[in-house]
């Protein structure tokens, strides 16, 4: 017999009539570090306006591990930067072993150049099954400069 539970959806609407998956029900969150007036959560949570921010700077990883295996098919995220001149590289990767080994959705670079180019946006579309790991590593400034990693979104379906 096949069953299922309704009424219990893990999925948060948002803008654009998109499904995010509820990152606070379905997952903890780790992170090398992060500002207390900055912290993870909103990054990661639909409503916060701040954002995350590491408490130090060099490169910096967020990772989601799922309490049970999701399928994901979308990922977007979301960085600014209005101070400092600099070029970010992030990597993007996931796993179906719990962490144990990874596979590389996307590594990318991005020039901040403020006043004028202060936001990137990117949205991926992904056919993940079994996912019980995703993991962003950012490297905020690829010349060794003193730049914190930041993150204005990350949302995931």
């Amino acid at each position: 017999m096949l069953k299922r539970i309704i009424g219990q959806d893990t999925r948060d609407a948002s803008p654009g009539n998109q499904d995010w998956l509820n990152v606070d029900a379905l997952a903890q969150v780790e992170v090398t570090s992060e500002d207390p007036a900055h912290p993870i959560e909103s990054g990661l949570l639909p409503g916060a306006e701040s954002g995350w921010r590491a408490g130090q700077p060099g490169p910096q990883t967020v990772r989601l591990v799922f309490d049970q295996p999701q399928s994901i098919k979308r990922v977007h995220l979301e960085f600014h930067e209005d101070k400092l001149e600099r070029t970010q590289q992030f990597m993007l990767r996931w796993s179906s072993n719990g962490g144990q080994s990874y596979r590389e959705i996307v590594r990318q670079q991005y020039n901040f150049s403020p006043p004028a180019t202060t936001s990137e946006r990117e949205d991926y579309s992904v056919d993940l099954d079994g996912v019980t790991a995703l993991e962003l590593n950012i490297v905020p400034d690829i010349s060794g400069g003193p730049a914190r990693a930041s993150l204005a979104q990350l949302r995931i379906a």
